[in-house]
């Protein structure tokens, strides 16, 4: 039986396709939303999911899309969905057009829709959810919560969805509050019954188990950044919250307060200070980086630019600390909802005069964990600030990633900090004097030695003695030495990670952090227009001179960012003296993540136009 307004599908697709969710921000529906791309994962399959939504508090539309697709391509698709979910009137319009033709738009058929509105090349899936809300519960509260859940159980039977995964996650979600399960169930099989009696289930478009998940998780970068930052041993924590980085905190928090607790006394073993301000922030996390804590703040842009004058005082007083930078698409306000990649410049130069910081640029959940433990043994190998470039995207998204691994032997890399009984062998304690010519100086920690190893920290010049100085000659070393010091460090950091084929391709792709998820597909789709690419990913600065290498090799490079001014190109040809012309760029920045069709579109078209150029000369 029908209850569709017209019916034309040519969308047939099994384990690849998109569903976007169109809602009212506030209105509860991102844990529904949520639900049923989990259901996805527990039957095998390989999804992404993207909350694109609004910077006001609710009122406001937003889009939930789901992107399923067994072969593992799961970034951002674009373009048009095989099914919407259209649940907000104000944005109806909207998303009746952005459903693809053959493809299917569920909504709510309480009320008639537009007749302007209707296409004839989609089929309308109607079903009365909120009649079926004001018959069923009293409680406005729960009419708008349960609109959600039924639309979910309908979903399971428009896509085959098994039913009993959709309890079982009902189960996990309401763990310890059985009183909502049997409600929460209640409400899907309203959905599911309704849509099974009133149309022909499951649709063209539908899923069916696999076995692809392996051992990977869904996780957002956020939860898993917090969670390094316990593992790699962050005791002290300077925070101002700003969007979207507050989770990093909230999160190692939450981590803290289960594994962080004293068994005998209860008494927490780390401290959690909410600043006044960003400034506040990042020098509650320097001075404890001086004290020898493990220290860290976490901010986004805006936060950057205030934190600045600090990032340059840690920089030049040589002082460990580690700031968690999940950007966001600026300037000032910006989209502060909306990712980009658009604080390379800002955070490779933070600060005034001779600067240059640590970067590492995280792709997925799994190496945020990664990296946030990683950058706490760099910040004290090289005495300095180390900053992780999450973005929107990784941090505030769910995506799938491998298991995070963790060897309980591994023991903290300190670096050069000198204990009593070294400092009773030095005749002087130079804190600033290069012993062993690689730019990174011997340190010591407040309280090691009754008489030895104090120094005064200043961010003023000074000599290899910590004695304030103005001297030229003493401040030039000073900055050579430094230079050197960054120049270690690129040996230290992690390495680029290249794929070449053999022979090699003429075309080479540099990209870094969440432009990778689109990497993969868009290899593939050029491969099918005849072009074969290698590819580079970066993942820290300073730069490794193999990228240096696998420029010069390739006749073609495109530096693939998410930013209008190609920070990266721009960093690479300043840092590496290349020719900027030989470096193309691929710059998108309208906020939401990357596609493969862009990436594919602008490659060749530039290729295109290279060749047209060449033909005409």
């Amino acid at each position: 039986m029908t209850n569709s307004i017209n019916y034309n599908s040519s969308c047939t697709a099994i384990n690849d396709f998109v569903v976007r969710f169109a809602n009212t921000n506030g209105t509860g529906s991102a844990s529904a939303n949520n639900m049923f791309a989990k259901s996805i994962l527990r039957m095998g399959i390989p999804v992404s999911a993207k909350n694109i939504f609004p910077s006001n508090i609710q009122g406001m539309p937003t889009w939930y899309e789901v992107r399923i697709n067994e072969n593992n391509f799961l970034a951002r698709r674009g373009g048009q969905s095989e099914l919407v979910v259209a649940m907000n009137a104000q944005s109806i319009k909207e998303d009746i057009t952005s459903v693809k033709s053959g493809g299917f738009l569920l909504y709510d058929s309480s009320k008639q829709l537009i007749q302007e509105y209707i296409r004839n090349d989609i089929e309308y899936l109607g079903i009365p959810i909120s009649a079926i809300c004001q018959k069923e519960y009293t409680d406005p509260r729960q009419r708008q919560l349960f609109k959600n859940v039924i639309y979910v159980g309908a979903l399971a039977a428009f896509l085959n969805i098994e039913f009993e995964v959709l309890k079982s996650l009902v189960a996990d979600q309401f763990k310890g509050k059985e009183k909502l399960i049997t409600p929460n169930i209640y409400a899907l099989e309203l959905g599911y019954q309704y849509a099974n009696h009133h149309f022909s289930c499951p649709l063209s478009i539908k899923v069916e188990r696999r076995d692809l998940i392996k051992n990977r998780i869904m996780v957002d970068g956020n939860t898993a950044t917090g969670l390094g930052a316990v593992y790699g041993g962050a005791t002290v924590v300077g925070w101002y919250p700003i969007t979207p980085s507050t989770s990093v905190i909230e999160k190692f928090a939450s981590y803290c307060d289960r594994l962080r607790i004293d068994p005998a006394s209860g008494k927490k073993n780390y401290a959690l200070v909410q600043a006044e301000d960003e400034l506040a922030a990042i020098g509650i996390a320097i001075g404890a980086g001086w004290n020898g804590a493990r220290a860290f703040t976490a901010t986004s842009g805006p936060g950057i630019s205030l934190m600045s004058e600090f990032l340059g005082l840690a920089y030049f007083a040589e002082i460990p600390m580690v700031l968690v930078n999940v950007q966001r698409a600026g300037p000032s306000t910006g989209m502060p909802t909306r990712t980009q990649q658009s604080d390379v410049l800002a955070c490779a130069y933070a600060s005034h005069g001779d600067t240059k910081q640590i970067l590492l640029f995280p792709e997925s959940p799994c190496e945020c964990f990664e990296f946030a433990a990683l950058a706490f043994d760099l910040a004290d190998q090289l005495q300095t600030p180390v900053i992780i470039m999450s973005d929107l995207d990784l941090g505030m998204n769910d995506h799938l990633t491998d298991e995070f691994m963790w060897d309980d032997k591994k023991e903290y890399n300190l670096g050069k900090v000198l204990s009593a009984k070294q400092l009773d062998d030095i005749e002087r304690y130079g804190r600033y004097l290069d012993s062993d010519n690689d730019g990174i100086c011997y340190r010591t920690l407040p309280g090691t030695h009754p008489d030895k190893g104090s120094f005064f920290t200043r961010g003023t010049s000074r000599d290899e003695y910590a004695v304030y100085t103005e001297k030229s000659e003493d401040y030039v070393k000073n900055m050579k030495r430094l230079e050197k010091k960054f120049a270690t460090a690129s040996n230290i950091v992690p390495k680029p990670e290249i794929n070449q084929t053999k022979p090699l391709a003429k075309t080479g792709l540099i990209f870094f952090g969440t432009s990778s998820h689109a990497i993969n597909e868009a290899q593939s789709q050029l491969q099918e227009q005849g072009l074969t690419v290698d590819t580079l990913r970066v993942k820290a600065f300073p730069f490794h001179q193999s990228i240096e290498q696998f420029i010069e090799k390739h006749n073609n490079v495109f530096i693939i960012e998410q930013n209008r001014d190609a920070q990266m190109k721009s960093l690479l040809s300043n840092e590496l003296s290349i020719d900027p012309n030989k470096l193309l760029s691929i710059a998108n920045c309208d906020g939401l993540p990357l596609t493969s069709h862009y990436i594919v579109d602008g490659i060749l078209s530039q290729l295109s136009e290279q060749l047209s150029s060449k033909q005409a000369g």
